[in-house]
């Protein structure tokens, strides 16, 4: 295999995002999803989707008829997500914006947060801040509903692993690096993604991408005291994908929070 080295930090794994998160059950996860929106009476209306990544999720909303907005810093991932527009036909307007300083042209009456995307605030007074935009942004009976990797996942199962798959037309290696003191576990990815163009008449040639991304592990005490800090009520904790109340293992939680009184 041949290879060309290059870095492009955190814009060069939205090439290949959706290839490798095709395991993931994202029907199951929208459906877990849209029924804590309907057990909070968000049927309709606006709904913000913050650090939609590739808009798999807003699109998934959409399809149910919610007005989708999807907020994410990443001009490839939107690039991405922008495609799946234009083949849905669905009227999703994207922002780059990042989510510690977001800007809406007005309230929401839903706003979610999922698939880790809160892990990469790694200070938890940036944490806060997204929480207060949150809380700005939310019709007054609006619902908050975002999850996070716990720091019991970081230290437990991902911390010092690597994991690594091999496609066709794409391959990478994914070491992780926990720290204990910092609560930070690094993520050191190596992409090798087939470059068509070169490969005709020369055999496969790959080029070679790396990246590094952070991601904190929080306590649900702390997302807890961070929501109520930014003005919110705290309504519901879940270990992910059940109704049931997080434990100490959990890996995932799910949060619900808001203005009203539920």
């Amino acid at each position: 295999m041949n290879s060309n080295i290059e870095s492009n930090a955190y814009s060069s794994f939205a090439a290949v995002y959706d290839t490798f998160m095709d395991n993931v059950p994202y029907e199951e996860w929208g459906a877990y999803l849209h029924g804590f929106l309907e057990e909070y009476n968000i049927e309709d209306g606006l709904v913000l989707d913050l650090g939609c990544g590739t808009g798999t999720m807003t699109e998934f909303l959409a399809a149910l008829g919610y007005d989708m907005i999807g907020v994410d810093s990443s001009g490839d991932m939107l690039e991405l997500a922008l495609e799946k527009k234009e083949k849905s036909g669905h009227d999703i307007l994207y922002l780059q914006q990042d989510m510690r300083e977001f800007e809406l042209y007005g309230t929401v009456r839903a706003i979610f947060s999922i698939c880790d995307s809160l892990n990469y605030i790694t200070e938890p007074e940036d944490l806060k801040q997204v929480f207060y935009w949150v809380n700005n942004y939310l019709d007054l009976d609006g619902v908050f509903i975002f999850d996070f990797n716990t720091e019991y996942k970081y230290r437990e199962i991902l911390g010092n692993t690597t994991i690594a798959e091999n496609r066709e037309e794409c391959s990478f290696i994914w070491d992780n690096y926990y720290y204990n003191e910092e609560r930070i576990n690094e993520y050191e990815l190596s992409l090798f993604i087939k470059d068509e163009e070169l490969s005709l008449g020369n055999g496969d040639i790959y080029r070679k991408y790396q990246e590094t991304h952070f991601q904190r592990g929080y306590t649900l005490k702390e997302m807890t005291q961070l929501v109520k800090s930014s003005g919110m009520k705290f309504f519901a904790a879940y270990d992910a994908f059940t109704r049931e109340a997080p434990s100490e293992n959990s890996e995932r939680i799910y949060v619900i929070a808001g203005k009203g009184d539920f």
